[in-house]
């Protein structure tokens, strides 16, 4: 993992990544505890509230939520380019996700409430990570290890019961042209892999699973300061190839 931190250290911008093995605890970080804007990646821990919102019986996956004209917001998503319609939560969460829908996001986000999502972020165990306004902005910050420790929740199924931990994973595994840090690699290894991306401009950042029968492995990157989005991609993708290069290589 070293020729990673050696590769970002050489690059423009300023880099932050955490690597786990989770068989063999092994760990390597580099600025993982730095916080960083979050971008999409906010979607993640955000899906973990609810779904524990859900749980607990605060609210129903099923219930109808009204998205209006007067809901839209820019950025990214299908949502806004939509007719009004009801959605259920399950719907708009799933959206959320797997589209990144900002849209979708600020519904749900309206709906649970900051105060929770502070008070879910901290049962997590996520101690650097805060969205302290709506998605999109540059304030809502995290860092790469607490974007890790929720693959790490989801796995365990510590967190969440076991079908609303799958049913993350799962989805996350879907679309493999999102997959920033897998971009190297060969189609049907991208099917292995749970990732939430997220970008803003002067930022990319990848969160990623990796299920193998090898063992599953935990890396997340993020960016600031990036000239610009392909360069930031580029930073992202071959460092995913050498965490994937070091893992076939390298690991037992």
């Amino acid at each position: 993992m070293k020729e990673v931190r050696r590769y970002l250290e050489e690059r423009l911008g300023k880099y932050s990544f955490y690597f786990e093995d989770m068989k063999s605890g092994f760990v390597y970080g580099y600025n993982e505890h730095v916080k960083m804007t979050s971008a999409g990646c906010m979607k993640l821990p955000v899906a973990m509230t609810v779904l524990k919102e859900a749980e607990e019986g605060k609210l129903s996956l099923e219930t109808n939520i009204l998205l209006e004209k007067k809901d839209r917001v820019e950025g990214s998503g299908i949502l806004k380019e939509l007719n009004p319609r009801e959605y259920t939560i399950k719907e708009l969460l799933i959206v959320m996700l797997v589209e990144s829908d900002n849209m979708a996001t600020q519904k749900l986000v309206s709906l649970v409430g900051f105060d929770e999502l502070k008070v879910k972020f901290e049962e997590m165990g996520l101690l650097d990570t805060s969205m302290n306004d709506m998605p999109g902005s540059a304030i809502n910050l995290t860092t790469s290890y607490d974007l890790s420790l929720c693959w790490k929740l989801l796995k365990n199924a510590s967190y969440l019961s076991e079908e609303h931990s799958r049913f993350v994973i799962d989805l996350l595994k879907g679309d493999n042209k999102k997959k920033k840090t897998a971009f190297y690699l060969d189609e049907s290894l991208k099917g292995k892999i749970a990732s939430k991306a997220g970008d803003m401009p002067g930022v990319e950042n990848d969160t990623t699973l990796i299920e193998i029968q090898k063992g599953d492995f935990i890396f997340t990157i993020m960016s600031a300061e990036i000239p610009n989005s392909v360069y930031g991609i580029v930073s992202l993708a071959k460092s995913g190839k050498m965490i994937w290069d070091g893992i076939t290589y390298n690991w037992k």
